[in-house]
């Protein structure tokens, strides 16, 4: 008699994207993830946070950009031709995210996921859910809700 059971060995496995800002490398779940375009200098908005750049026209459509960099925290990104806004959807809000560059497509096991250090600051807690070491690179996983959060509660 043959056994159909699923192997325990089979685990699960997600696909990311994944993105540099500064020396620093980053992903996020590809299923958030509508589209990635080049970069397209963003209309300021009056009394925004530092880290929104603005708005641009996205077919029609009004797209908030983050720069990704300043808010980690970090210095303002300065687009380059390979800087790239990664459209995202969070619940039914898409925002961009401009990023320095798009630098892989991953699919990764979800047990390969190591919790964020302890030795991280609450914030970068809040933003990075995990890291993935892959290839002798490390690769922080990005919750998108709480790189958002400050933005909902400003417009609330």
């Amino acid at each position: 008699m043959q056994d159909n059971t699923p192997q325990a060995s089979v685990t699960s496995a997600r696909e990311y994207v994944a993105f540099r800002i500064g020396a620093q490398e980053y992903c996020v779940d590809i299923m958030s993830v509508r589209e990635i375009r080049g970069w397209t200098p963003a209309t300021p908005l009056p009394h925004s946070p530092r880290h929104m750049r603005g708005v641009i026209n996205l077919r029609g459509a009004v797209l908030p950009i983050v720069d990704l960099a300043c808010r980690f925290g970090l210095s303002m990104i300065e687009p380059t031709p390979r800087s790239v806004i990664i459209v995202v959807q969070v619940e039914r809000k898409l925002i961009g995210l401009l990023v320095d560059a798009v630098s892989d497509i991953l699919t990764v096991a979800d047990s390969v996921m190591q919790p964020t250090p302890e030795v991280a600051s609450e914030v970068a807690k809040s933003f990075v859910r995990g890291v993935h070491a892959i290839d002798g690179r490390m690769i922080g996983v990005i919750t998108l809700d709480n790189v958002l959060d400050a933005d909902r509660k400003a417009a609330a």
